[in-house]
């Protein structure tokens, strides 16, 4: 069964199918905000989307990270690393790339178990 969460023309913010929750690319609401704000704010998407589908930050997988600016890996990462549960870090990559707005300074997608 494949159940979609927030669902648009486009596409859905999240699907849940054989037992994990794929999240599409969260992005920050305010985009005029630098990225420890954007990053909190992407982090906090994130966990309401795993909350809807029954799941949470200790069932994550995977995470990919974006950034049209590497320099903000550093500050990025303080903000993720007080985020993630230590006992359950997931795989991650974290890249560097052009975003479809630039304001944006971060972008994320997320797996996680059900």
């Amino acid at each position: 069964m494949i159940k979609r969460y927030v669902v648009g023309s486009r596409m859905s913010q999240a699907v849940a199918c054989a037992g994990m929750v794929h999240i599409a690319g969260q992005v920050a609401d305010d985009r005029k905000t630098g990225i420890v704000s954007q990053t909190e704010q992407v982090l906090a998407k994130i966990d309401a989307l795993l909350k809807q589908a029954g799941s949470d930050r200790s069932k994550l997988v995977a995470v990919n990270v974006f950034l049209p600016h590497i320099t903000d890996f550093d500050t990025m990462n303080s903000v993720y690393d007080a985020w993630i549960d230590p006992a359950n870090p997931p795989a991650r990559a974290c890249v560097e790339a052009r975003l479809a707005d630039p304001d944006l300074r971060v972008e994320m997608t997320a797996v996680a178990a059900l």
